[in-house]
């Protein structure tokens, strides 16, 4: 279930193939990112690196939000991405899940760990 709601993305599942910026449970959190500047810029910028990594798909891109897919290589496996740029605040709440499966080895949280790291190095 994509989207927000009541200024939040929805809560990861029990399973362990969900983080999210916005969740409570500590198995499931991550860092939202943060950026300097306006958010125009910084939704250029998050919009160009999504660009860069191959098998992604933007799905939706509205004012506040970025909903992406990640197609893994081998089994074609689908994962969910969203981006929620927060009014007011430099800070973009994150959620990347596996649609399917119990398990993902901890690929989403290297994702979004990954997604981090070329968004503060790209001017």
């Amino acid at each position: 279930m994509a989207g927000i709601t009541d200024g939040k993305l929805a809560q990861c599942p029990d399973s362990p193939n969900c983080v999210s910026s916005q969740s409570e449970d500590p198995s499931h959190f991550v860092e939202p990112l943060r950026y300097n500047g306006s958010l125009l810029a910084a939704k250029k910028k998050l919009s160009r690196l999504l660009a860069s990594i191959g098998r992604v798909e933007m799905i939706t891109e509205e004012r506040n939000y970025f909903h992406v897919t990640f197609t893994s290589g081998v089994f074609r496996f689908v994962d969910d991405v969203e981006f929620y740029f927060v009014d007011g605040a430099p800070l973009i709440h994150v959620r990347s899940a596996s649609r399917l499966g119990y398990y993902d080895l901890g690929a989403n949280r290297r994702r979004i760990e990954k997604i981090r790291k070329a968004f503060v190095s790209i001017d």
